[in-house]
């Protein structure tokens, strides 16, 4: 099979010609804050320390500010990829500057009077590096006083090494400041502990396995994605806020938190700066329907918490903004204009939220809610409401899933066969001619959802009928080509090339070794913990202690019942202690080094009996990153 991508039919081009007509494309007031303040252009690529291009500055040229949407794209989706494609250096207001374009998240700089201060640092080094390069060059060359991470994503504090020296930090010379009491066991654990599955379904999502082209990727709705893997970095935090109210004066300019976890990450905060009257909710607040659950996989957030700190920033700091940025996309300005985006988020939210439990009350199940919840005109005409990130149809259904948990209330649900088992009792049953002549009958009537539905069934009980795959990868191509959400634009058109050309190898790895050496040593257990297959492990007894000499730590990790725990100390059953830094342990414990040969170098030290590491890496899985999503 080849990956013969189709255009899109006419079906499709109807259905995204006549979804105009629910958008107010008239409204061009986005791309005037949009290109508002702009200083300089994006001096190129983003290149990495090889000289690989980490972001294309020119990928997205073919996104013409006023092309009309191609037949293949939905008419919302291309203006939204419009706007996210502008970038460069900006002058949000007096002191206070963005870096947008070259990353999927910005770069904020405000300017104190001896210092500077990031607030978030895009997702790779290189795109960081590029960007304090631009301030440097324009705005201030002022030392840098502090770093704030706004919430536990990795594409907020993964290129923090290219705004700080990690030495400045060690020392106290600049504090590094977040949200929470636990940021180190969210920002890493939620990116390390599922992190092969979360990348998988990320890789879907984002559409890193695409083209980029009107029939492929164009953007992610929030930001640009990395055309390879960035440089991932992390710095723990020195300083954490933990209560709303708090104020910390960093290099003359005073900064006030609200608190708010448990909204869009476990922990996010959201900055208020008097002197300038300018506000952030972090990515409480954007110019997209957020996620309440993520497609790439992350736990499930509440809703209501999204609407209820948006109201308690509007009473905090409402009547004083003047200006509103976000770690995505552009600012808004204007009292009146920042106060009714707010206030139109924190409606929808509660919106979303409320009306699913309304019929989850009346006994409806998640997926039949969300077939007949729509928003209220007001909302729904409203930009920054448009499901870009998160989508209605999928929030709806996460409200469920945060409130309810993961069953439908439907007993067929409860206890049904596996994929594969029921897929193959429906063959058997209808017959896969019968299907087949179904699929190919649906696909020309242009009800692609149905055809994709009935040939899942075909293509996992028999992955080799290629009649099939071809004919639901046709199927998935025009609901990618139709979809308003680029996050169900990448998985559709991504499953159409996997069922073309089978899986596709991993573009770059999402646990960067900075991310595996800051987890915290019970965390670290945890990851070692998930690799254990239980069937293998079942009548093991390994208790081996691991004495972290750099940090003093000693610790005793054992495996019994096909289960790993660990505490702290020494523990007298234990066949074997390594002694050795964090770094060597870790990679020890992760088959990512040769105990032997560390030891022979002197890098750790084996007391005992070093058959237990044997034995241990006899029972740890290894993970596939590019395992099937679309066939068995």
């Amino acid at each position: 099979m080849c990956n013969e991508r189709k255009p899109a039919s006419a079906a499709t081009a109807r259905i995204n010609h006549d979804a105009a007509a629910l958008y107010d494309l008239a409204n061009r007031q986005d791309f005037t804050d949009a290109r508002r303040g702009l200083i300089a252009e994006l001096p190129g690529n983003v290149v990495g320390d090889g000289g690989s291009v980490v972001f294309d500055a020119h990928a997205l040229d073919w996104i013409g500010a006023d092309d009309p949407a191609p037949e293949s794209v939905n008419p919302s989706l291309w203006r939204q990829s419009q706007l996210i494609r502008l970038g460069g250096l900006y002058r949000v207001t007096d002191r206070v500057y963005q870096v947008r374009g070259n990353d999927i998240a910005n770069l904020t700089v405000v300017e104190g009077e001896d210092g500077l201060i990031v607030i978030d640092c895009m997702a790779g080094v290189e795109s960081a590096r590029q960007g304090m390069s631009l301030i440097r060059e324009h705005i201030s060359d002022k030392p840098v006083a502090a770093v704030i991470y706004t919430h536990t994503h990795i594409d907020h504090y993964g290129g923090v090494k290219g705004v700080v020296d990690p030495a400045d930090v060690a020392s106290g010379k600049v504090p590094v400041i977040a949200p929470g009491h636990q940021f180190d066991k969210y920002a890493i654990g939620e990116n390390v502990i599922a992190g092969n599955a979360m990348a998988r379904r990320s890789f879907y999502a984002f559409g890193a396995l695409l083209d980029l082209d009107a029939r492929g990727h164009l953007t992610c709705g929030i930001g640009i994605m990395s055309t390879a893997g960035p440089l991932v970095s992390y710095i723990s935090p020195t300083d954490l806020i933990t209560e709303t109210g708090t104020k910390r004066e960093i290099a003359g300019v005073e900064f006030e938190f609200l608190y708010a976890p448990d909204t869009e990450a476990p922990e996010e905060m959201h900055i208020w700066i008097p002197q300038f009257k300018a506000l952030t909710c972090a990515e409480n607040a954007n110019h997209t329907l957020h996620n309440i659950q993520t497609l790439r996989g992350a736990r499930t957030r509440d809703a209501r918490n999204f609407a209820r700190y948006l109201d308690e920033t509007l009473e905090r700091w409402g009547a004083e903004a003047e200006v509103h940025y976000g770690p995505h996309t552009w600012p808004v300005w204007g009292n009146d204009r920042i106060t009714g985006f707010l206030e139109s988020q924190r409606d929808t939210y509660k919106y979303i939220h409320d009306q699913a439990l309304r019929l989850a009350n009346k006994g409806y199940t998640p997926l039949e809610a969300a077939e007949v919840i729509e928003l209220p005109e007001e909302l729904r005409r409203d930009w920054a409401n448009r499901g870009y990130h998160g989508t209605l149809h999928h929030d709806v259904r996460a409200v469920f899933t945060k409130e309810l948990g993961m069953w439908d209330g439907d007993p067929v649900s409860l206890y049904p066969h596996p994929p594969v088992e029921s897929a193959r009792r429906f063959v058997e049953f209808a017959g896969a001619d019968a299907i087949l002549a179904e699929g190919k009958r649906a696909v020309e009537a242009a009800d692609y959802r149905w055809a994709a539905q009935i040939l899942h069934a075909l293509v996992f009980a028999e992955p080799d009928n290629t009649a099939a795959r071809e004919l639901q990868a046709d199927a998935y191509e025009q609901l990618g080509y139709q979809a308003e959400g680029p996050q169900w634009r990448g998985i559709f058109l991504s499953a159409a090339k996997e069922l073309r050309l089978g899986e596709q190898p991993a573009p770059y790895v999402t646990a960067s070794e900075d991310s595996i050496l800051a987890m915290p040593i019970d965390i670290l257990f945890d990851f070692v913990a998930v690799h254990i297959a239980g069937d293998r492990a079942t009548g093991v007894d390994i208790g081996i202690t691991l004495d972290f000499t750099d940090l003093g730590e000693q610790w005793t990790m054992w495996v019994r019942r096909g289960v790993l725990n660990a505490r702290r100390g020494r523990m007298p059953a234990s066949r074997l202690t390594v002694s050795g830094p964090k770094k060597a342990l870790t990679g020890v414990l992760l088959k990512l080094a040769g105990a032997g040969d560390l030891a022979a170098a002197g890098a750790i030290r084996l007391d005992g009996d070093s058959g237990a590491l044997t034995d241990l890496a006899a029972i740890l899985d290894d993970f596939d990153p590019a395992f099937p999503i679309v066939t068995p």
